[in-house]
């Protein structure tokens, strides 16, 4: 069962995607990694091992935000993409909202 902070946060990504301020896939990613233009990268908790650890290092070093709490399938069907395991926000207000939709909203929504 998806948590409602958890909905809001994949709605905030599909907003994102529609608004150009997501981009997706690994070349992509680490190419405005390298480029410092990403807030936030999403990983999904069920890519390999081998891309986990990468966007681990890579996130570390370039000082971004790294999040790997949702699933290929979960990622996939908020920006409406098949098999979307890396996903990179643009954009710092839809970053903050997403972290504050990470962090459980505020104020008591709901």
């Amino acid at each position: 069962m998806i948590l409602l902070s958890d909905q809001k946060t994949l709605k905030l990504l599909g907003l994102a995607k529609r608004a150009n301020k997501l981009v997706t896939g690994e070349d992509a990613v680490i190419n405005l990694l390298k480029q410092n233009k990403l807030k936030i990268v999403f990983v999904a908790s069920d890519a390999s091992l081998k891309q986990k650890d990468k966007f681990e290092k890579k996130c570390f070093f370039y000082k971004t935000q790294l999040n790997n709490n949702y699933t290929c399938d979960e990622l996939s069907s908020a920006v409406g993409k098949p098999m979307c395991k890396i996903l990179g926000v643009t954009d710092q207000g839809f970053t903050d909202a997403l972290n504050k939709s990470l962090n459980g909203g505020a104020n008591n929504e709901g």
